[in-house]
């Protein structure tokens, strides 16, 4: 298999699952609901909390150490997004919760990054779960995909936004908020918070090339070099699809509820905006549904190959066997060496100073003409 093929597959084989090891901790059966542990892996050495406040003429951001500093905001018209990075530290993380009346079982779904994307509707905010899925760095061997949960909590005048690792997800989103006349600046936190999904939804259409480039090499690799070894990577693509997928359908339905239904968070012209997420989430879908079906396609391709390559050892084994009939049957007659003096049933060519290279031409005569009769045939 080529060196992009091995990357391409190799990324796409870890499509849901991070780089690092997760998930070391797990809940125990029988914890009060809203028990805070923290189920990932400890990635930062300590949490970064990045406050941003702004309206439609000003901008500031600036790094917290104390956790107090968020109780001065909002001021007047002024709205706040609270990025935090790092969830590890759940005395710190407790701080922010407290500030913003945050549920109990809010609390427990940002520490558990397990949790499958969803939205939920709450008197006071509403919570958001999505993962990402985006290719990250490259190297020789192979392509790591970011999977990451992220936890964004819309309320009145504040964003609140939750991940574990420190990479730059939405630098492109602090970059429009420090421009002046921009939506972001002029309209409400619902959308920002439209603009933070946007961003992750629009990472997944490089996770679908990665994965249409595994798929086009495999295909290939399966025309022209086929291996035992592609059975085990479609049956990973299949794998790893079939999660991608679930994890979409999971946002779309969320997506779909925050359409329908009333807030007081979410403006009208701001699900104007949502519906248009919704739609790249269905068009996602559609290109997963194809490369679903590509990938049993490659299955009963792979299937195909070894049945015919099964097949064709099969009829090499035959026609050498039917070669061989007669010429056992030559030699096996000559072999039994029956030769009595008083019996008018005797092999003359026994005694025959011919004998033996007339049985060994006899052999090779009919094997060619058993392999010429083939050729016209065209068995061969």
């Amino acid at each position: 298999m080529t060196k992009t093929a091995n990357k391409s597959v190799k990324g796409i084989n870890s499509l849901l699952h991070n780089s690092k090891n997760r998930v070391s901790i797990i809940k125990k059966p029988g914890d009060a609901p809203g028990t805070l542990i923290h189920t990932g892996e400890r990635v930062l050495d300590k949490i970064i909390i990045t406050l941003h406040s702004f309206d439609e003429a000003h901008y500031t951001t600036e790094q917290i150490s104390e956790v107090e500093k968020i109780s001065e905001y909002p001021k007047g018209e002024l709205k706040i997004w609270v990025q935090v990075r790092g969830l590890h530290d759940i005395d710190k993380l407790k701080g922010v919760w407290s500030h913003f009346n945050l549920h109990p079982l809010v609390q427990e779904d940002i520490v558990s990054t397990n949790q499958r994307p969803k939205v939920e509707l709450y008197d006071d905010f509403i919570f958001i779960v999505l993962r990402t899925l985006n290719p990250g760095n490259t190297n020789d061997d192979t392509i790591s995909i970011n999977n990451e949960q992220i936890s964004i909590v819309l309320g009145k005048n504040f964003v609140l936004s939750f991940q574990e690792s420190d990479e730059p997800i939405f630098e492109p989103i602090i970059k429009r908020l420090e421009k002046d006349e921009t939506r972001l600046r002029k309209f409400e936190p619902d959308y920002l918070t439209y603009a933070l999904i946007d961003c992750i939804v629009d990472h997944y259409y490089s996770t679908l090339d990665a994965l249409e480039e595994a798929i086009d090499m495999i295909e290939n690799e399966l025309l022209y070099n086929p291996q035992k070894h592609h059975l085990q990577q479609i049956h990973s693509l299949r794998s790893d699809l079939s999660k991608f997928r679930k994890s979409i359908w999971s946002l779309r339905d969320g997506l779909s509820s925050l359409i329908r239904d009333d807030s007081a968070f979410v403006s009208d012209e701001v699900k104007i905006f949502i519906r248009d997420v919704y739609d790249h989430l269905v068009q996602i879908m559609d290109t997963l549904e194809n490369s679903r079906e590509m990938i049993y396609s490659l299955y009963d391709m792979h299937m195909s190959n070894i049945s015919n390559r099964m097949n064709e050892i099969m009829k090499v084994l035959t026609i050498i066997a039917t070669i061989f009939i007669p010429l056992t049957f030559i030699a096996g007659i000559y072999g039994m060496n029956y030769n009595p003096k008083s019996s008018p049933w005797n092999m003359p060519e026994l005694n025959w100073y011919w004998g033996y290279p007339f049985s060994i031409g006899l052999m090779v005569f009919v094997a060619l003409a058993m392999l010429v009769y083939f050729r016209r045939k065209r068995w061969l």
